[in-house]
């Protein structure tokens, strides 16, 4: 796992409830994350919703980490 220092901004562009998966999309890239990385502790977001995240890459993909509502 490597971690970033550059805090992004983007928007929530994908949410499955059922799974608590979702996609942040942020200057034309894509991350993951899992609803236990909302900072908010509520485990759901909207679709559309504007974030701040930590990008960080795990198993080879790129996360978002720490994903604060804006």
């Amino acid at each position: 796992m490597s971690n970033s220092n550059n805090q992004l901004i983007g928007n929530v562009a994908e949410f499955d409830h059922h799974r608590g998966l979702g996609v942040v999309e942020s200057a034309d890239i894509r991350y993951v994350f899992h609803c236990a990385e909302i900072t908010d502790e509520t485990r759901d977001i909207a679709v559309g919703a504007s974030v701040s995240f930590f990008p960080v890459e795990r198993f080879g993909l790129l996360e978002a980490s720490h994903v604060v509502k804006l």
